[in-house]
C-alpha cells in the first residue's frame, strides 16, 4: 500500500469558486482485526473555516474499514451535521452474499445487490493510489453510497505538474464519470489528481454538483 498507519492529509475546501471555505482531513488511523480478517481504519472529516461556521454550521466525518488483503470496503458510515439537524447511515458489506445493507438513523434498512469488487467512496479514493497508470487508460469501480449503486469511470491523462498548496507536484490527471443505476450521469466536471511518486498522494478533487462546485487541494500530507 502507497499509505501507511498515521499518515494524515490536510486539504483546503474551495466551495462555488470562492476562497478556501473549509478545511478536510483525512487520516489512516489504525490496522487492526475486523470481520474475521484485518483492515485499515480510514476517518476523513470537514467542517467549514471559522469565519464561514459563524453562518453556516456544518460538520462531515466518513469513515472506511478497508481490507488488507484484499483491498475492499469491509463496511462504511457518515455522520453529519448541519445546523441542529444530526444524521447518521452505515453501509455493510457481505461479499460472500454479494450484497450490501444501508442503514440510516430511523428508517428501515435498504438491501442492495452489488458486484463483487464494490467500494465505498471513501475506499476507492485510498486503492486509486494502489494502482498503476498508463496515461490513455481506463478503469470502472462499483461504488455503494447512501443506499444507491453507482459506476464510476476513471480515464487516465499524461502526467503533468500540478500547483496545489503543498507545492507543484507531477501529476496523474483522472476524468471521473458517475452514473446511477439508470446509467444517468451524476455531476458534471468531475476529476481527480493523483502523484506520480511512491507515495501517490491525492492532490485535488473537483466536482461540479447541483449545491455548487467543490474543490479539495492537498494543503499537507504527514
Amino acid at each position: 500500500m502507497p499509505f501507511r498507519v498515521g499518515e494524515t492529509l490536510t486539504f483546503d475546501v474551495a466551495w462555488s469558486n470562492y476562497l478556501v471555505a473549509g478545511t478536510a482531513t483525512s487520516r489512516v488511523v489504525e490496522k487492526r482485526s475486523s470481520y474475521n480478517s484485518t483492515a485499515y481504519y480510514i476517518v476523513a472529516e470537514g467542517r467549514p473555516i471559522p469565519l464561514v461556521e459563524r453562518f453556516y454550521q456544518v460538520y462531515y466525518k466518513m469513515d472506511s474499514l478497508l481490507d488488507s488483503y484484499s483491498t475492499l470496503s469491509q463496511r462504511s458510515s457518515l455522520y453529519s451535521e448541519e445546523g441542529s439537524r444530526r444524521s447518521f447511515a452505515s453501509t455493510l458489506f457481505n461479499r460472500s452474499a454479494g450484497r450490501a445493507t444501508y442503514e440510516e438513523q430511523n428508517q428501515a434498512a435498504v438491501q442492495l445487490t452489488v458486484p463483487a469488487n464494490v467500494q465505498d467512496g471513501l475506499a476507492t479514493l485510498y486503492t486509486l493510489r494502489s494502482r498503476t497508470f498508463t496515461a490513455g487508460d481506463s478503469l470502472t469501480v462499483p461504488v455503494a453510497d447512501e443506499g444507491s449503486l453507482y459506476s464510476v469511470r476513471f480515464d487516465v491523462g499524461a502526467p503533468a505538474p500540478l500547483k496545489v498548496p503543498i507545492g507543484q507536484v507531477e501529476a496523474w490527471p483522472l476524468r471521473v464519470t458517475i452514473r446511477d443505476a439508470s446509467n444517468q450521469p451524476v455531476g458534471q466536471n468531475v476529476a481527480a489528481w493523483i502523484s506520480t511518486d511512491a507515495r501517490r498522494l491525492p492532490l485535488k478533487l473537483q466536482a461540479d454538483l447541483p449545491v455548487g462546485n467543490f474543490a479539495l487541494a492537498l494543503r499537507s500530507a504527514q
